[in-house]
């Protein structure tokens, strides 16, 4: 692989893409066993949305190293490199990409609302204007404790909702139900980070959720969400509307105590990428268990 094609990926951030694919092929499982699901539409779907999430994780960054947030003490360049920090990516080379990319999200989203209605539309602005307004002024929201509640928003009930009604052509409340779970475990990968950057971020005059809430509170609220997770699917499995083998994502739970008390013990330099790797192991067996199921 090419130096530079190297850096393109590390600022794509392409590992983060599962949390993506899962989410899509959790609406897309929900409506296949209601007797409506089509191949190509998943696709579209699906490639949709990973464009919209490496946009997103791009113009991130770019606003970001743009604003003087990140620099070269940030604790992220610690465990990864950083293409846009060390200048082996020039900002506007990413920005401009990453306009491409929605550009290209874009009118994937045009065709399916042509095929199967407005609504898709509407999601796809909705979650294109969450990922821009993230970091980029005048709301940068992700400073001003909101990141975890939108991250929570789109991965959970807007993706899995969004992909189920591009099969469906309606939307379910059991696929909002279902959403929740892993829209928890998403927003926990945010949690990690701002946990591990909470000293940073107070020095940069950020506002995270850690910040606002403490340290203490923060890893509190870090096991009320995995905990939560877990006992949502547990009883989504046990009373409707999964299958009783989604009890399976219980032999993930190992993982999940152990990341637990290790944040409780020292907060990893890789936090996120751990919890990133907890919610990709959980999701896989929550879709495997409804496709069998």
């Amino acid at each position: 692989m090419s130096p530079a094609l190297l850096d393109w990926l590390l600022a794509a951030r392409p590992w983060s893409f599962a949390m993506t694919a899962i989410s899509v092929s959790v609406g897309a499982a929900l409506a296949a066993r209601d007797g409506a699901f089509s191949w190509p539409l998943y696709a579209g779907t699906l490639l949709a949305a990973v464009l919209m999430h490496a946009a997103s994780n791009l113009i991130n960054d770019y606003d970001d190293v743009r604003s003087g947030v990140d620099d070269p003490a940030v604790p992220t360049a610690n465990y990864r490199p950083h293409p846009l920090l060390i200048r082996r990516l020039e900002l506007t080379a990413v920005r401009n990409a990453a306009w491409i990319l929605y550009g290209l999200a874009a009118l994937i989203g045009i065709a399916l609302a042509a095929a199967r209605g407005l609504p898709v539309l509407w999601l796809g602005l909705a979650g294109t204007a969450a990922g821009i307004a993230y970091t980029a002024p005048p709301f940068h929201y992700k400073y001003r404790a909101l990141g975890e509640f939108s991250v929570f928003l789109m991965w959970g009930p807007l993706m899995v909702s969004g992909a189920y009604y591009v099969q469906g052509q309606r939307f379910s409340l059991e696929a909002l139900l279902v959403s929740l779970p892993f829209g928890l475990l998403v927003a926990l990968v945010l949690l990690a980070n701002n946990l591990r950057d909470l000293d940073y971020d107070r020095r940069k005059g950020i506002r995270t959720l850690p910040i606002l809430i403490g340290a203490r509170r923060g890893i509190a609220l870090f096991l009320a969400l995995i905990v939560g997770a877990y006992a949502a699917v547990a009883a989504m499995a046990l009373l409707g509307p999964l299958p009783r083998l989604s009890l399976a994502v219980l032999l993930s739970a190992p993982f999940g105590f152990r990341l637990l008390r290790r944040m409780v013990h020292d907060v990893p330099l890789d936090a996120d990428a751990q919890t990133a790797r907890l919610d990709t192991v959980f999701g896989l067996l929550l879709v495997a268990s409804m496709l069998v199921g």
